[in-house]
């Protein structure tokens, strides 16, 4: 099934949706890979066919880029860092940080003297303010006085009066000049001095900048370093766990070839010796622990013919029954080896949702083995922390295993099952299928599977 979708470059998205993560991103890798393989290899061919031809001549006006040549004759390049006058990384970074803080500085300076000279504008306008509000103040009184002169004083008396008035007058006119000049004179010194510590201020501020942005970069770097060693030590360690993983499962692979191959031999010696003291059993009646192949094919039509190759996909839900009676039924998938009866896990041709729903109220470590619509094989479907995870097994000739590659074979469903009891499914996880979800119906939903074979419903 890899191979084929490998060579479509295409996966159905019903049969991608049964996959796990793990699943899905083992065949995104191996997507990739022979993506790459096919680019490969046509820039090979292309290659070939280009060192024949002519070079083509560009057109008049065509568009060109021209590289600048080295003593070598190549195209120059400079690698920046590798020349002596290169700054480093961190030279570059300093640089353009204290250039930053130098401009920080510089506007911060900018908008105090801005501030400096709006708040002794103010106190001009108010100063002004306040003597035109004394001036007219006095001419009313100025204005009052005379009209009293006038009425109750003589002629020489009023002059000599008004004239008085016209001196202090004169008098408060000049001292608001020259407050207004005094003002104007402070405005003018306060300008010069803001401009003379300009320097200082920008100096001072930008290196205050720079060691805070430096203090800062420092912890990043720190903090980020302890990160590093948390990651690294994690990665190491579940490295470590993976590869303890991985050779748990090759012991256990090579020990159960072991065992099959052990069996086989003591079951050709049995019958060897029930030919020759009890005379008379065929081979063909024991019941090895794999069928042959010629068992696992599928039967034409006419019962004699030649077997029509299977799609890469099952059609309908009558193609995968079919299937199964004739192709897995007789290897006894689905049956409790030691009862010969319906194994509690196993159900019938159901889908995900109804599988999740059997899954629902159960606790974590329940799971379900149910007939794949999607493929000619087999769905786990594992409860686990308020969810469902479901893996999709493989069914091929040789045995029993998880889609994908470097996935432990099992020479039948039950013996798979048995395995995952102890041993997680995923090397990341801890899938151990600790307790079975058995039939919730009536009749079972695995009754069309084993129509003609006495099996007991187990349910919950």
């Amino acid at each position: 099934m890899l191979q084929q979708i490998l060579r479509d470059m295409y996966i159905d998205p019903d049969l991608l949706a049964e996959l796990d993560e793990e699943q899905k991103q083992i065949l995104f890798v191996k997507i990739r890979e022979e993506q790459v393989r096919r680019w490969k290899q046509r820039e090979e061919e292309y290659e070939k066919e280009n060192v024949s031809k002519p070079k083509k001549h560009p057109k008049q006006g065509a568009k060109k880029v021209d590289f600048l040549k080295g003593r070598d004759g190549s195209e120059w390049v400079w690698v920046m860092g590798e020349h002596k006058d290169d700054l480093s990384i961190e030279q570059i970074l300093e640089r353009e940080a204290q250039r930053k803080a130098l401009f920080q500085a510089e506007e911060e300076a900018a908008e105090q003297r801005e501030k400096e000279e709006r708040e002794l504008k103010q106190k001009i306008e108010e100063e002004r303010r306040r003597m035109q509000e004394e001036n007219e103040r006095l001419e009313k009184e100025i204005k009052k006085k005379k009209e009293e002169s006038v009425l109750y004083q003589s002629i020489h008396e009023a002059k000599v009066m008004v004239a008085k008035m016209e001196e202090e007058k004169q008098q408060r006119r000049q001292k608001e000049q020259q407050r207004l000049a005094e003002l104007s004179e402070e405005q003018k010194r306060l300008r010069r001095r803001s401009m003379e510590m300009l320097d200082t201020v920008k100096k001072r501020r930008s290196t205050e900048i720079y060691s805070q942005w430096k203090e800062t970069r420092q912890k990043l770097e720190k903090q980020a370093e302890e990160n590093s060693k948390e990651v690294e030590a994690s990665w190491k360690l579940q490295e470590q766990k993976a590869k303890e993983a991985d050779k748990e499962f090759r012991e256990l692979a090579q020990r159960a070839r072991t065992d099959y191959m052990e069996s086989l031999r003591r079951s050709k010696i049995i019958v060897g010796a029930s030919k020759a003291f009890n005379g008379a059993r065929p081979l063909s009646e024991c019941k090895p622990a794999i069928p042959p192949k010629k068992h696992l094919q599928s039967n034409s039509s006419s019962g004699g013919g030649r077997t029509k190759p299977r799609p890469l996909r099952p059609r309908n839900r009558s193609m995968v029954i079919d299937w199964f009676i004739r192709e897995e039924k007789a290897k006894g998938v689905g049956l409790d080896p030691c009862t010969e009866k319906v194994a509690k896990w196993f159900h019938g041709v159901i889908s995900r949702q109804e599988a999740e729903q059997l899954l629902a109220d159960k606790d974590d470590g329940f799971f379900l083995v149910r007939v794949s619509e999607r493929v000619w094989g087999y769905t786990i479907s594992y409860k686990e922390r308020h969810r469902c995870k479901h893996f999709l097994i493989d069914s091929t000739e040789q045995g029993y295993q998880f889609f994908g590659v470097d996935q432990a074979l099992h020479k039948s469903l039950a013996e798979l099952v048995q395995f995952h009891k102890e041993t997680p499914i995923t090397v990341s996880g801890s899938e151990k299928l600790l307790y079975p979800c058995g039939q919730t119906s009536d009749p079972p939903d695995y009754w069309e599977l084993f129509q003609n074979q006495q099996a007991e419903s187990t349910t919950l």
